[in-house]
């Protein structure tokens, strides 16, 4: 299947974008892990997505399922991985640290090849560093080659205005006490005039950037003021931690790379990388004051949260009901 981004007539071809999916979760207590379903799933995307490949594919919420039913799954996506070579990565993602660690574990035994990703999520923030401390060596040693950071602001959590609340209302895990240590800590960073969520994520997506290298990725950094390839050479000649955030428009999207820029112009040694770039000289310098700045909030920020530093909500929690897969899913 040609698609219309393969086109080298176009600015950005196929091969410029990375397209993530998953499979697996059907809706908010119904899962599918079979292996045709995990067929039919992957189809889908490919037409949905107009491409004729898949650059990662999760198997989403692996908590929610039973190990037997990941591993089908994992099997299955590799068959179609070798078979069809529509697939290109192979991972789980999901938010209990221990069940991803033992998930990988269980899969490089069984199969005796280790997952290309393990996406956790909420578990590397200003409040919460179990993916380093309880995930990270043993990830590591089941042969995880990358493990993506995602949602830094723990869902939402970790937002001045507190837990977003849409048509689904109040759906955050968080219990109440959790939720006033966050109040408290965005309170103090008011108080000397920051945003609770830009030291979030600035802390994060730098920190994770150091932290994470030895399951980190040399992808494209994009660095540059105008869209071009760059290799990790250019930025720091080694990999770098990957984290996953999630934008609504254009506009955050740019805020976004902007700060993921100047969190690069930051990194020692990267003064020369942001002249290369196009950015003044200053601009470096202003990074590495802001980098220092932030690393002393987040520090007292941590103190402040006191008992519910590396807090985890339950995944599922207790009052979780699996519904079975209705018929057009089977």
């Amino acid at each position: 299947m040609t698609t219309p981004y393969e086109d080298t007539n176009i600015p950005f071809p196929r091969e410029d974008y990375f397209i993530v999916t998953k499979v697996g979760r059907i809706a908010g207590s119904e899962f599918n892990y079979s292996a045709p379903w995990v067929y039919k799933s992957i189809k889908r995307s490919l037409t949905c997505l107009n491409t004729s490949y898949l650059d990662v594919v999760y198997c989403h919420d692996v908590e929610f399922v039973t190990a037997v039913e990941v591993l089908t799954a994992v099997k299955e996506l590799r068959r179609i991985r070798d078979v069809e070579g529509t697939i290109k990565y192979i991972g789980i993602s999901g938010y209990p640290v221990s069940v991803l660690c033992d998930l990988a574990e269980l899969v490089l035994k069984e199969t005796s090849e280790p997952l290309d990703c393990v996406m956790s999520y909420a578990n590397f923030t200003l409040q919460n560093k179990r993916l380093k401390s309880e995930g990270l060596s043993r990830l590591k040693a089941a042969g995880v080659d990358v493990v993506p950071n995602a949602s830094i602001l723990g869902m939402g959590l970790l937002r001045s205005g507190g837990v977003p609340e849409g048509g689904l209302g109040d759906w955050h895990p968080a219990p109440e006490g959790l939720r006033t240590a966050c109040r408290a800590v965005s309170t103090f960073c008011d108080s000397i005039d920051e945003k609770l969520e830009v030291v979030a994520i600035r802390w994060a997506l730098e920190t994770w950037l150091i932290e994470g290298e030895s399951v980190g990725s040399k992808g494209d950094p994009a660095s540059g003021l105008k869209w071009k390839h760059e290799s990790i050479d250019e930025v720091c000649g080694r990999k770098l931690g990957v984290s996953v955030m999630g934008v609504s428009n254009l506009n955050e999207l740019d805020e976004t790379i902007r700060v993921w820029r100047s969190i690069l112009d930051g990194l020692e040694g990267s003064r020369e990388t942001a002249v290369q770039a196009g950015r003044w000289k200053g601009d470096h310098e202003w990074s590495l004051k802001r980098r220092d700045e932030i690393r002393a909030i987040a520090e007292r920020v941590w103190e402040e949260f006191g008992r519910w530093q590396d807090f985890a909500w339950a995944s599922p929690g207790e009052d979780y009901f699996r519904v079975q897969p209705t018929a057009q899913n089977d």
